[in-house]
């Protein structure tokens, strides 16, 4: 219903449009409102599902269904075009097909000193409006081949330790791909390479802010050109991401039954996907990217990118029932609890839910771990010991 003059001029007095949507809040916000627990027939914790095993069926069905893309399951092929030794990591860029149209960038890495099957991470990088890298943003360089630009945001986002090449460090083989469209994926208009040529090594800060800013612009043509191709962003990357776990369990150096995946940000939000979505996923960390929807509704769209926004999905499921698809198995969950990206009642009630989840699934204690930090939106050191720990004990049995 129309809202009145007077019921809007009381609104504006409130300051309610300093907001995403402004004057058409309130009404999306009661579109919202609507809907009850009922709705979300696709979440374990509605009174239908009795078992697991019948809800990850029908659920992960609503998931695939909302993502769109599902293209054949081309052979890998895979290529490495490049070798690197960083010491006690060793690190090769490999290019592998995910379907017939992409060709996908990666980076394996791998601790030089190595004996029998390693455990494998899927490390999946950030978004931070950052599209000219893509894999690079969870790698270290060296002081001597790193650029200023990426060192800062290894720095901002990772406080100075990129988590691939840690985790190699740390007895795992890693993969981490160029998500769709970053780095060597990324949207290049017809005058970019004329300009700036290919060499990314070479530009400047100047440059590499302004093609960041030009990309970021392309990101609402890029959901609309998928959306004619009859697909979606969050769909692209989804695929291409569980087509990863298919290379990586495809290593001779990898126990294929040892495989986690992590990622903060929008790598957190990469992780959610995975990890419901692939049951070979056996320990997931969700680092930065974890709220129910409704309240992220009123003033924490903007703050996201259009790749997490799944069309018709959240009619009948939340964002942690993505993840919750994988229980009973081990999940951690860490929250930064001065988030600007996240409204803090949407962060606790996710944990709230998948809390539930695991109990209702009678899940071993300690299947479902969570952690709040008093901290930004970051994976800081301590963030990332914690999660090191964590993988060493459900992978590596380390306790």
């Amino acid at each position: 219903m129309p809202i009145s003059r007077r019921e809007w001029l009381s609104l504006v007095s409130v300051g309610a449009f300093a907001q995403d949507m402004g004057s058409l809040s309130p009404l999306i916000e009661s579109l919202a409102a609507s809907r009850t627990a009922a709705d979300f027939d696709a979440s374990f914790l509605h009174p239908k599902w009795k078992s697991p095993g019948e809800y990850r069926k029908v659920a992960l069905q609503v998931a695939l269904e909302g993502l769109a893309f599902q293209p054949k399951r081309v052979p890998l092929r895979p290529e490495v075009v490049e070798t690197e030794d960083l010491g006690d990591v060793i690190r090769e860029k490999v290019l592998f097909s995910t379907c017939e149209q992409f060709r996908v960038p990666a980076f394996v890495h791998l601790p030089k000193k190595r004996s029998g099957k390693l455990p494998g991470m899927i490390d999946l990088h950030s978004h931070g409006g950052w599209f000219v890298f893509g894999k690079e943003k969870v790698s270290a360089f060296g002081a001597d081949k790193m650029l200023p630009m990426l060192a800062k945001y290894h720095q901002d986002n990772y406080e100075g330790r990129p988590t691939a090449t840690e985790f190699a460090r740390r007895g795992y083989a890693v993969l981490t791909i160029d998500a769709f469209p970053f780095g060597e994926r990324r949207i290049i208009m017809p005058d970019d390479l004329e300009k700036h040529g290919a060499d990314r090594s070479k530009y400047s800060a100047e440059v590499m802010q302004q093609l960041n800013m030009r990309c970021r612009t392309k990101e609402s043509t890029i959901a609309k050109a998928l959306a004619y191709a009859g697909t979606t962003w969050p769909g692209v990357v989804a695929w291409d991401d569980m087509r990863s776990v298919d290379y990586l369990a495809s290593r001779p150096e990898v126990d294929a039954s040892r495989i986690g995946c992590v990622g903060v940000s929008m790598g957190g939000y990469r992780s959610l996907m995975l990890c419901g979505l692939d049951s070979r996923i056996r320990a997931a960390c969700i680092t930065g990217f974890m709220s129910t929807v409704r309240p992220m509704i009123p003033k924490h769209l903007d703050t996201h990118s259009f790749v997490h926004f799944i069309p018709h999905v959240h009619a009948r499921m939340d964002l942690p029932d993505i993840a919750a698809l994988r229980v009973p198995k081990p999940l951690l969950v860490q929250q930064c609890r001065r988030d600007g990206l996240f409204p803090l009642s949407g962060m606790e009630e996710s944990v709230a839910k998948l809390e539930a989840v695991y109990r209702k699934a009678g899940a071993p204690a300690g299947a479902f771990s969570s952690r709040f930090y008093d901290v930004p939106h970051i994976f800081n050191l301590e963030m990332q010991n914690d999660a090191f720990a964590w993988f060493d004990r459900e992978l590596k049995g380390v306790q």
